[in-house]
């Protein structure tokens, strides 16, 4: 008796450490699922440095050719939810399967299309079987993996989740520079198939349960397809067409409306519902859905408003602009490691209020922007907006999910993550609206201030008079380039007011850091039967 009492402590020393110890088999399966979301995510902004190739490649206009970043976002933020079921449903190995392969599919085809119309169908196809691989990595992250590792697998799939989406427009530029913008869908041949079968031979994590397909509620897909898809078609188009002045926009907002009354009557009251939002009812994981919320605005806002500078302004083509914009996502990678150290010994929340207040500063950076600033001028704040966004995003990850009990990770995953993709959404569309807004004001201000009164509009003007002298009518002439000056100094300008409205934002944000529980991530909720 007493031998087997001296053997208890090292009988228990010894089962905790195989309890810790990552088998070599799961560890792969989840490097191979990381790859898969990597690929998904990357192909929402691959295309964003490209889209005057593709538009000149398949003689569309401009309004058509956005629709293929578009249907894209729209297919994804409807399959997101739905995929919590359906990876209990059909389990992870089956699902994550079935949407690399689809992907892969999808993916040729939109290499190999000739028109807009088939672009757009493809993007959208792409986009709905490619959305179940990125919850399913987040939900088997934390399932699969004992808490005391989530220091290592947090940064990996906070650092996939926003760098995949920043350096898009840098990999799409090199891509399309290099060969044609048919390659920015044929380099996921090779990775898909990849990706298909190493799933299919190492993932083991669960088992299906094909019975809830039994219950599948077709009506709670159909609204939430009706809630998602209006709300991400209003929020894309509303600044294009003067929101609910157009018909369309107003008749889809009419939509968006009925559909989320339904949406979540549904999800309320069915047996099994498409989306369980129970999840929300935990504080942790609702103040983290609202903080990734507003981070996917800055992730998504900063990775459009940056190119779109550098080609409006500067004129840089596609492969500059991603030489330009790679400097964030380089950022994010060194800095992964340390956060991750960080996590260890730092509270989590004082690591997402630096993060957000380091993002906040990168913004104010920017607010002086003028027509000159270049690479040189962008680089600190582009290094601190990425190391921002990983020290704000992975521990949010980890206090939002890791606290979860398991049986509610799958579901609470999908909502996590369309929190941050409908953030994106949201963001667009307000630094849209900010940027014609402000434009437009401060092309009427200088216009007022450009008069014969004015002596450097004066001086100006008779400058390029001269210089125009002999080349027809140098006086109309002027009086263009005059024009044109004038409405580059009111876009810039209108720049430097989306970057302090992102500074406001961000400071603000930090302090709802406050709200938070302190997140015990050593121990262990109940395991699910």
């Amino acid at each position: 008796m007493a031998d087997a009492a001296a053997a208890t402590p090292s009988m228990m020393n010894a089962a905790a450490a195989d309890s810790e110890r990552i088998p070599p088999r799961r560890l792969w399966a989840f490097l191979i699922m990381v790859f898969g979301m990597f690929m998904s995510i990357l192909d929402i902004q691959i295309v964003s440095a490209s889209l005057a190739d593709i538009q000149a490649g398949l003689s569309a206009s401009s309004s058509e050719v956005a629709w293929v970043q578009t249907s894209y976002l729209i297919a994804e933020v409807i399959a997101i939810p739905m995929s919590g079921f359906l990876s209990r449903a059909l389990g992870t190995r089956l699902l994550f399967a079935l949407s690399a392969a689809g992907f892969t599919l999808a993916s040729i085809a939109c290499g190999m299309t000739s028109t807009i119309e088939q672009m757009i169908v493809w993007r959208a196809i792409q986009g709905f079987v490619g959305a179940g691989m990125i919850p399913t990595v987040f939900a088997s992250a934390y399932s699969v993996f004992p808490r005391s590792k989530f220091h290592i697998v947090g940064p990996i799939i906070g650092l996939v989740a926003t760098l995949a989406p920043t350096i898009g427009p840098t990999v799409g530029g090199f891509i399309t520079d290099a060969m044609s913008w048919h390659w920015l869908f044929f380099i996921n041949i090779v990775p898909g198939i990849g990706v298909t079968i190493g799933v299919l031979a190492l993932v083991d994590f669960d088992k299906p349960n094909f019975e809830l397909l039994d219950h599948f509620d077709w009506w709670g897909l159909l609204s939430m397809a009706g809630f998602l898809g209006s709300l991400e078609y209003v929020l894309e188009e509303g600044p294009r067409n003067e929101w609910f002045e157009d018909q369309s926009i107003f008749t889809f907002a009419i939509v968006c409306v009925i559909s989320a009354a339904i949406f979540f009557w549904r999800a309320l009251t069915v047996r099994e519902p498409i989306v369980d939002v129970r999840a929300f009812a935990d504080r942790n994981f609702g103040i983290g859905c609202l903080i990734s919320f507003c981070v996917g605005i800055g992730l998504y806002g900063l990775t459009y408003m940056y190119p779109r500078y550098l080609a409006e302004v500067r004129g840089y083509s596609a492969l500059m602009i991603g030489e330009t914009m790679f400097v964030t996502g380089a950022a994010m990678f060194l800095s992964a490691p340390i956060i991750g150290r960080l996590l260890q010994k730092v509270d989590m929340r004082i690591l997402i209020a630096t993060g957000l207040l380091i993002f906040a500063l990168s913004s104010w950076m920017m607010t002086g922007i003028t027509r000159e600033y270049d690479f040189w001028e962008l680089l600190i704040p582009q290094v601190l907006r990425g190391v921002g966004i990983m020290m704000a995003m992975v521990p949010v990850n980890n206090v939002a999910l890791g606290t979860l009990a398991p049986q509610l990770l799958k579901n609470a995953s999908g909502l996590f993550n369309l929190t941050r993709n409908l953030g994106g959404a949201v963001g667009l569309a307000i630094i849209n609206t900010v940027l014609e807004k402000r434009t437009d004001l401060h092309i009427s201000r200088l216009h007022d201030r450009v008069t014969w009164g004015n002596t450097t509009a004066t001086e100006t003007l008779n400058m390029l008079t001269q210089k125009f002298q002999g080349m027809g009518d140098a006086s109309l002439m002027a009086m263009k380039q005059l024009s044109q000056i004038v409405h580059r100094q009111a876009v810039v300008m209108g720049y430097g007011d989306a970057f302090f409205m992102l500074t406001v934002f961000y400071f603000g944000l930090s302090l709802m850091v406050l709200l938070l529980k302190k997140p015990n991530m050593l121990s262990s909720p109940e395991p699910a039967h």
